[in-house]
């Protein structure tokens, strides 16, 4: 008898024995259905020795039900879904279905029925199938539209079907991905780009696991540099995976990208629609999709043939998952390199303190790009001191400051002003008794929003009305805002400069 073990998509059960029924494989990381008292669950079949389980007497051992059409999990991937769930202590099953995550993929290839002409001339017809036979020849298409090409109505094509004139043809509703072309565009290169390149590609080729930090001052050049190796992957026929920390960027990188290789790339984030998710999850899975564009969960999908990672904007808090399995992406893209044995690139123009560490341990390979590429200039910076230079009373923005957007005002420019204060001021306090009001949920100092009226905890969420009276006091009057937050600066931009128009921004 042949019996496996499954690790089922249900955390309360995890790992549970089934048998093969004769006539049908289930080689490890095969996915597969399997009854669970009235129900089904899918598995995926796993090495024994690898998850344990109590043993079950083979007599009671249930039969799978089915093998589900995708191809099975590598043993490489099946490694990460374990380290994974080791290192952040979570449930083998939810990193197992972070891979899994289109649940119509697993059902095969959608698909749809067309007609052709099958070539057989009946001595006798009737004239709309005569008309039919004429303009049909070489066509293929569903009834309604072979009715609109040879202008008869669905009823005689259904009648044509049915006396052998017309056959149904299986067909694929997902239609295939356009290829990337590595040699579309091929940019000219500044020789610090060039240099890394040529390293990068050399990975490429080598096909062993070799973790680099690409650290590149803002306007470098990186992403022109890392689509090198991306194109050399491609050439070798592997699969690439570029990760963006948000959605929000991927417009501006879908432009470049298709610039320069000539087609769009394979999306993948939370926002794709369930028909969208299942044709990108098959065409990773089966090796068609060259080069995949994705938020973080793109990490877990089960590629076929993954030759490269790029991590861009490597420093970025939104790799991290915050809920369900809590990962950080980055780190567990260097993982999925190790156990595959290919390069990883992290981007960034002000890498993490971790990824800083692992270079001047010897661990990451750091390549830099210290030029802004094409000659473009950094900006000027002017850091002012406010203990040296403090702003005059009743005021928060420093005499050089205001001096500065007077110059540009002058020149008809426009002005940016940064504050990582919302609100109007970050605390509320009674001059009379000192009293300070903090969230009663958390003892967050409440920050005062005067544009809406409401003073907010921006740990919790918090809301109250701001009173007329000191709450511990009494007395009227007495409550004053401490500090700047980004309503309070413009507030003070529009007194000091009446004529200039005044946009605020905030959440």
């Amino acid at each position: 008898m042949n019996r496996i073990r499954l690790l089922v998509f249900n955390r309360a059960l995890e790992v549970l024995d089934y048998r093969v029924p004769d006539g049908m494989v289930a080689e490890p990381g095969a996915v597969v259905l399997a009854p669970l008292g009235p129900r089904q669950i899918t598995g995926i079949v796993w090495e024994p020795e690898r998850l344990p389980a109590q043993e079950v007497p083979a007599e009671k051992l249930r039969p799978i039900l089915e093998v589900l059409p995708v191809p099975p999990l590598s043993a490489p991937l099946r490694r990460l879904i374990e380290w994974t769930a080791d290192y952040y202590c979570a449930p083998m099953s939810a990193v197992a279905r972070m891979v899994i995550s289109s649940g119509g993929a697993l059902k095969g290839p959608a698909t749809m029925t067309e007609y052709r002409l099958t070539g057989e001339l009946p001595e006798r017809m009737t004239p709309q199938r005569k008309q039919a036979l004429e303009r049909l020849e070489g066509e293929q298409g569903t009834i309604r539209e072979l009715s609109s090409i040879a202008g008869v109505t669905e009823g005689v094509l259904r009648g044509m079907a049915g006396a052998g004139l017309i056959e149904p043809v299986t067909v694929a509703i997902d239609r295939p991905f356009a290829p990337a072309s590595p040699d579309f565009d091929q940019p000219e290169l500044s020789p610090d780009q060039r240099e890394v390149a040529d390293e990068l590609v050399a990975a490429v080729r080598a096909r062993t696991f070799a973790p680099f930090l690409l650290d590149g001052v803002t306007g470098s050049g990186k992403t022109e540099t890392y689509f090198e190796p991306i194109a050399e992957a491609i050439r070798m026929g592997r699969q690439v995976l570029v990760m963006l920390p948000e959605i929000a960027l991927t417009e501006n990188f879908l432009k470049r990208f298709e610039a320069r290789f000539g087609a769009e790339p394979v999306l993948w984030h939370s926002s794709l629609k369930s028909t969208e998710r299942r044709r990108a999850w098959r065409a990773i899975s089966e090796g068609s999709a060259q080069v995949i564009v994705g938020a973080r969960s793109a990490l877990f999908l089960p590629y076929r043939n993954l030759g490269l990672i790029v991590v861009d904007e490597a420093h970025e808090v939104s790799f991290k998952q915050d809920d369900g399995v809590r990962y950080n992406a980055r780190d567990v893209a260097v993982m999925r390199a190790q156990f595959e044995g290919f390069p990883v690139v992290l981007a960034s123009a002000t890498p993490a303190l971790e990824s800083l560490h692992m270079a001047e341990s010897g661990t990451y390979k750091r390549l830099e790009l210290p030029g802004r590429f094409g000659g473009a200039q950094l900006p000027h910076i002017d850091t002012i001191d406010l203990g040296e230079e403090p702003p005059e009373r009743g005021h928060w923005l420093a005499p050089r400051l205001i001096a500065a957007i007077e110059d540009r005002l002058a020149r008809h420019e426009q002005s940016l002003l940064f504050l990582n204060r919302r609100g109007y001021a970050p605390l509320t306090l009674c001059r009379n008794c000192g009293f300070r009001f903090k969230c009663p949920n958390c003892s967050a100092w409440l920050v005062e929003h005067r544009l809406s009226s409401r003073l907010a905890c921006h740990h919790c969420g918090h809301e109250e009305a701001p009173p007329a009276t000191c709450p511990e006091c009494g007395e009227p009057d007495c409550l004053v805002a401490c500090g700047p937050g980004v309503e309070r600066i413009a507030d003070e931009v529009a007194r000091l400069f009446p004529e200039a128009r005044v946009a605020l921004a905030t959440s």
